[in-house]
C-alpha cells in the first residue's frame, strides 16, 4: 500500500481506512463558516470598544469639520467643556449610539471582508498561507474598506446628522431616517457617499497594508510569530495616523455634504465643495481643520480596533480548539 497503486484483491485492515468522504468535506465547510464568524464577531467588537472610546473627541471633530469655525486645541477643549457643562457628561456620547448602528457592521464587515480578500488574493498571487507582498497587501484593504462603506454609509449619514444637532431636533436614529426620507428625499442618505468611497480606499488600503506590515516586520527581525498587545497597539496607531493623514481632506469634505441639510449650505459636487472650502477657510485651514485632533483620535481608535481584533481571534480560535478537545 506504499504508493496506493495496487492490483487484485486488498485486505484493508481497520485502521487502515479513514472516514474521510462525509466526515472531511462537510468539516471543510464547518471551518470555514467558524473562520467567517469569528471575523464578524472580533469584528464587531473590535470597532465597537474603538468608536466608544473615541466618541468624545469624535463628536467634536466632526462639529469643526462641519462649521466654518477656526480650529485649534483650545476651542476643541473649550467645545467639549461647554457641551458638557450646558447638556451634561453623557451629551459628549450624543450620536454614539447612531455610531455603534453603523460601526458594528461597518467593522465586522470590514475586517471579515479583509480576511477573505487576503485569502483570495494569496490563491491568485500564489501565497496561499504566507504573507501577501505589498501591492496585493494595500488592495485587500482597500476593497475591504470599500464593501463595508458601500453596505452602511446611510448609517453613517445619520450618525453624522445626530452629532451636529442639537437632541430636539432628532430624538432617535429611526426619526432621523423619517425626517431626511420625508423633508429631503431618500437620495440625500447617499449625499457625500462619492467622496466617502474616494476616501476609504487609500484610508483602508494604508491602514490595513500599515499594520500587516509592521507585524510581518517585527516577525521577520525579532523572531517572534506574534507581536504582544503594547506592539499591536503601536502598529495599530502607526497604521491609524499614516491611514487618515492621507484620506483627510475627503473626510471634511464628506462631512459637509452630510450635513448640508442642516447647516444651511448647499453642496452639489467634491470639486465645488472643496473650491468653497477653500475659499472661505482657505487650503490648510478647511480641508485639513481638526486634523491634529485626529491625530491624537485616530491612531488611539485605529490601534484599539486592530488590537481588540487581533486578541478576539486568538482567544475565539483557543475557545474552540478547547472544545474541540473536549469532544
Amino acid at each position: 500500500m506504499g504508493n496506493g497503486v495496487r492490483e487484485g484483491p486488498v485486505d484493508f485492515k481497520q485502521q487502515d481506512v479513514e472516514p474521510f468522504t462525509s466526515a472531511h468535506l462537510p468539516s471543510e465547510g464547518v471551518q470555514e463558516q467558524k473562520k467567517v464568524l469569528n471575523s464578524l464577531m472580533s469584528g464587531a467588537l473590535a470597532g465597537a470598544v474603538a468608536k466608544t472610546a473615541v466618541a468624545p473627541l469624535d463628536r467634536t471633530k466632526i462639529m469643526f469639520q462641519v462649521s466654518s469655525k477656526r480650529f485649534s486645541a483650545k476651542e476643541a477643549y473649550r467645545l467639549i467643556y461647554r457641551t458638557y457643562l450646558n447638556e451634561g457628561f453623557w451629551s459628549l456620547w450624543r450620536g454614539n449610539s447612531a455610531t455603534m448602528v453603523r460601526v458594528i457592521p461597518y467593522a465586522a464587515i470590514q475586517f471579515c471582508a479583509h480576511e477573505e480578500y487576503k485569502q483570495l488574493l494569496g490563491s491568485y498571487y500564489g501565497f496561499q498561507g504566507k504573507a501577501l507582498t505589498p501591492f496585493p497587501r494595500f488592495i485587500a484593504g482597500s476593497l475591504a474598506g470599500t464593501t463595508a462603506a458601500m453596505l452602511t454609509y446611510p448609517l453613517d449619514m445619520v450618525r453624522a446628522r445626530m452629532a451636529v444637532t442639537p437632541k430636539e431636533m432628532y430624538s432617535n436614529i429611526v426619526h432621523v431616517f423619517i425626517r431626511i426620507s420625508r423633508e429631503e428625499g431618500l437620495k440625500t442618505l447617499y449625499r457625500g457617499f462619492t467622496p466617502t468611497i474616494l476616501g476609504v480606499i487609500p484610508y483602508a488600503g494604508l491602514s490595513f497594508f500599515t499594520y500587516e506590515t509592521l507585524k510581518k516586520l517585527h516577525a521577520d527581525h525579532s523572531g517572534k510569530s506574534q507581536p504582544s498587545p503594547p506592539e499591536r497597539l503601536l502598529f495599530g496607531a502607526c497604521a491609524g495616523l499614516i491611514g487618515q493623514s492621507a484620506s483627510y481632506p475627503l473626510d471634511v469634505v464628506r462631512r459637509r455634504m452630510q450635513t448640508a441639510g442642516v447647516m444651511g449650505h448647499t453642496y452639489s459636487s467634491i470639486l465645488l465643495t472643496m473650491q468653497e472650502i477653500i475659499r472661505e477657510e482657505g487650503l490648510i485651514r478647511g480641508l485639513y481643520k481638526g486634523l491634529s485632533m485626529n491625530w491624537v483620535k485616530g491612531p488611539i481608535a485605529v490601534g484599539i480596533s486592530f488590537t481588540t481584533f487581533d486578541l478576539t481571534q486568538i482567544l475565539l480560535r483557543k475557545l474552540q480548539h478547547s472544545t474541540n478537545v473536549e469532544r
